[in-house]
C-alpha cells in the first residue's frame, strides 16, 4: 500500500506539466501584447512627445523581462519538477538549463521581479505630472517591499548555505 501512494504521488508531479505549457501559451500572449506596442510606437513616432516614447519603450523592456521570466519559471520549474528536457545535441541548449535548482530560481525571481518593478516605478516617474502623490508614495512603498524581500530572501538563501 506504502508503494502504491509513493508511486501515484511521485507520478502527480505530470500533473504540472499543463501548467508549464500554459506558460508558454502566455509567452505567445506577451509577444502578441509587444508587437502591438512596437506598432504603436512606429505608428505614432513622429506624434509622440519624447517622454512618451520612452515610455513606450519601457513597456517594451517590462514586456521583454516579464517574458524572460515565464521562460526561465516554465523550463527551470519543468526541468526540476517534472522531468529534465530531453533535447536533442543538434537543438541550442540553453547555458542555464539544467543548472538553477529551485533555491536559484527562486533567487532569480525575486530578483526579476525587482526589476520590473524598476522599470515600472521609473514609468510612474516618468508621468509624475499625472500621478497623486498618495500613489506615488504607494508606489515606493511597495517597490521597496519587494527590494527588502529580495534582499531577505537572497541572505537567508546564503545563510542555509553556510549552515549546511
Amino acid at each position: 500500500m506504502e508503494k502504491f501512494f509513493e508511486t501515484l504521488m511521485y507520478r502527480s508531479r505530470w500533473a504540472l506539466a499543463p501548467i508549464y505549457l500554459g506558460l508558454s501559451l502566455a509567452v505567445i500572449a506577451l509577444g502578441i501584447k509587444f508587437f502591438q506596442e512596437v506598432a504603436h510606437l512606429l505608428l505614432h513616432i513622429w506624434e509622440m512627445k519624447e517622454a512618451d516614447t520612452i515610455l513606450v519603450v519601457l513597456s517594451l523592456i517590462d514586456i521583454s523581462m516579464v517574458g524572460g521570466l515565464l521562460v526561465m519559471v516554465m523550463m527551470s520549474g519543468y526541468e526540476n519538477f517534472v522531468s529534465q528536457l530531453d533535447l536533442s545535441g543538434e537543438e541550442e541548449k540553453l547555458s542555464w538549463l539544467g543548472k538553477m535548482d529551485s533555491s536559484s530560481l527562486k533567487a532569480k525571481i525575486a530578483a526579476s521581479i525587482v526589476a520590473i518593478s524598476s522599470i515600472h516605478l521609473l514609468k510612474v516617474f516618468m508621468a509624475i505630472q499625472h500621478t497623486p502623490d498618495n500613489k506615488l508614495y504607494w508606489y515606493v512603498i511597495i517597490h521597496l517591499t519587494f527590494v527588502a524581500s529580495a534582499f531577505a530572501m537572497g541572505f537567508l538563501d546564503t545563510v542555509s548555505k553556510k549552515s549546511n
